[in-house]
């Protein structure tokens, strides 16, 4: 085993072993299950440090490939973490099913659009054409133009938020690259970072996004190679980048030109922030997603990704390999529906109604002591003395809320629960005294603290 595993090393530091390590396990030369050999048996195998060889382990556990077992050793876990070990997995508020679960993040389908009618206008198949056929119908795309915050030099459409950022980190990292987010951050876009064996470092956040003298101390210490941002209705804080800020963040962008700038609107239209980017400053380096989950149906899995040619295009050639396009039917779909008098207003009275429910919740939480930020989306972000304790309580009373640590690439200042403001529709106050009883536990915390924001942002 060992002389198999130094063979494979040309590249000597920390990323190159673990690179070659990842290469043997991805063609199964390293199955799972396998033992590896100890670090000083590595180090001195290869002739480096043992803190070098550790380093490059700590890289691969932390992208799920191999799995520390205490004094029995370190095995080849396989590529991918197990569903256990996901993040996402860990949302959910309850291991049984409780009366109001509020743990999910998804929109209330008594907002969205009905999609009856803009079926039956499509239903007559014009929409699907030939393999040959552009990925985008031409109708939508020149709507999409429309609508960007900046002028995309490509722009095509993919099945939704998630698999957009999951293409776009398939052409554009490569393992062990380090890669910028905000912390908190989007608890799958976490998983899938690992994933691909990306580096994950968390940027603090305030009251108006990512700060921009923590980007450019992260800039310096870690030179990171893309930066992933949602810039409205960040999940799970709920906070939005205006343009001012934006601008600052360009700003100091500009001393690393040759990152990658990734933003996912997933709110969209929703939203009540103006829509905003980047790339307004930086349109040759910036990719924008733009959901529709939230904002039109969560079935129509439909994004648009807009940006650089060298990144959309590679992102449309790989595609072409798999699924090809996304549905022109939905495509038509989507079309009639951001089209439609009708429905642009039934969305614009969903934008109001979540902001009127994220306001009622926030304003008798607020009478009562609780800390927490809401300021756009359908989360909401609350300050607990102990996560566990909180969910505990909150379960006792029928209520189910998403635990704050799977969104934290480190420890905030305070412990947090995530919790889906857009599914109350009523009995603010009566949920008010739930959500503040599980603020006045006595216990002092999970043991997750660490240096932060006053206001738990970072």
């Amino acid at each position: 085993m060992l002389p198999l595993i130094t063979g494979a090393i040309q590249d000597r530091s920390a990323r190159g072993i673990a690179a070659a390590v990842s290469r043997l396990i991805t063609a199964g030369r390293l199955p799972a299950g396998t033992r590896l050999p100890t670090v000083r048996a590595v180090a001195a195998g290869l002739g480096v440090s043992p803190t070098t060889v550790s380093e490059a382990w700590r890289s691969l556990t932390l992208a799920g490939a191999i799995r520390t077992r205490g004094r029995s050793g370190t095995f080849v876990a396989g590529p991918l973490p197990s569903r256990e070990q996901l993040r996402y997995s860990r949302l959910g508020g309850a291991r049984v099913a409780l009366p109001r679960d509020l743990s999910t993040g998804v929109p209330d389908p008594a907002l969205l659009p009905d999609l009856s009618g803009a079926l039956r206008r499509i239903g007559d198949g014009r929409w699907a054409g030939s393999y040959l056929d552009a990925p985008v119908l031409p109708e939508l795309e020149a709507v999409l133009r429309e609508r960007w915050p900046y002028r995309p030099e490509s722009l095509t459409l993919l099945d939704g938020a998630l698999d957009a950022l999951d293409r776009i980190a398939g052409v554009a990292l490569r393992f062990g690259d380090h890669v910028l987010v905000e912390n908190p951050a989007f608890a799958p876009l976490l998983d899938l970072l690992q994933a691909v064996g990306a580096t994950v470092v968390g940027v603090p956040m305030d009251a108006r996004g990512l700060d921009p003298a923590a980007l450019r101390q992260a800039l310096r210490e870690h030179h990171p190679v893309a930066l992933f941002l949602q810039p409205r209705a960040q999940n799970p804080t709920g906070v939005s980048m205006d343009a001012a800020r934006a601008a600052e963040l360009a700003g100091v962008l500009r001393d690393a030109p040759d990152l990658l700038v990734v933003e996912d609107d997933h709110a969209g239209d929703i939203a009540t922030a103006p829509p905003v980017s980047v790339g307004t400053h930086l349109p040759d380096r910036t990719v924008h997603v733009a959901s529709f989950s939230k904002s039109h149906g969560p079935d129509l899995r439909l994004a648009a990704v807009g940006g650089p040619a060298p990144v959309v295009d590679a992102v449309c050639d790989r595609r072409l390999l798999g699924p090809g396009w996304s549905s022109r039917l939905l495509q038509g779909v989507l079309l009639d529906l951001l089209t439609d008098p009708r429905v642009i207003d039934r969305v614009a009275t969903a934008r109001d109604t979540y902001a009127e429910r994220r306001g009622a919740l926030l304003a008798v939480l607020h009478a009562r002591g609780v800390t927490a930020t809401a300021a756009d989306g359908i989360n909401l972000w609350m300050t607990v003395p102990d996560q566990q304790n909180a969910m505990v309580a909150l379960a006792a009373h029928g209520v189910a809320a998403a635990p704050g640590a799977p969104f934290c690439v480190r420890p905030l200042a305070d412990d947090h629960l995530r919790v889906t403001a857009g599914l109350v529709a009523g009995g603010y106050d009566e949920l008010a005294e739930v959500l503040a009883s599980a603020t006045h536990r006595n216990s002092r915390g999970s043991g997750r603290r660490g240096q932060g924001h006053p206001h738990g942002w970072r």
